[in-house]
């Protein structure tokens, strides 16, 4: 099916906010983008949507073929839609957040990321690409509310203890 319309219209893309408890540490999944705009430079996982697939099945989807890690369970973040976000074009971005806390998932970067890597959270790369840093603010700040709500025990399985271990590390 082609589509045609008389008026420009943003680009939608997804992205993955994925975070990793281990022991005492947080840590989040970034990739190292391999073209411009911003080669190079680490940015959350994410890409295009595709035209027959859902926002969840694209956050997914760009995931598995970024890192090689499979999740199901996502919780949306929020829209990023400021002008200049992106400068190839008009793209407004839906981010998701999940939190895993088994085992290290071993992560490799392929696809359009030239590498993949858990990062601790109070170690992130300087620059990140597009307005990533703002969506990784805005996932703490949903990550705390599941926390003080207690509902990061049935979405993410953590126990008290972690809650207290993950809480430490949003907050900072």
């Amino acid at each position: 099916m082609s589509y045609t319309y008389q008026y420009p219209r943003p680009a939608v893309t997804v992205d993955a906010v994925v975070y990793h408890l281990e022991e005492e540490k947080l840590y989040l999944l970034l990739v190292q983008r391999k073209k411009d705009p911003f080669a190079d430079h680490w940015a959350l996982p994410g890409g295009f949507l595709e035209m027959d697939e859902s926002p969840e099945a694209a956050v997914q989807r760009e995931l598995k073929e970024e890192t090689g890690l499979v999740i199901k369970d996502f919780f949306q973040i929020g829209t990023f839609g400021a002008p200049g976000r992106d400068p190839r074009h008009r793209t407004i971005s839906i981010a998701y957040l999940s939190l895993v806390k088994d085992n290290m998932k071993e992560v490799k970067g392929a696809d359009d990321a030239a590498d993949a890597r858990w990062y601790p959270v109070d170690e992130l790369p300087d620059t990140l690409a597009f307005d990533h840093y703002e969506i990784i603010e805005k996932s703490k700040e949903l990550l705390n509310i599941k926390l003080k709500i207690g509902q990061a025990q049935e979405d993410f399985g953590l126990n008290e203890s972690e809650i207290e271990k993950v809480q430490k590390h949003v907050n900072s």
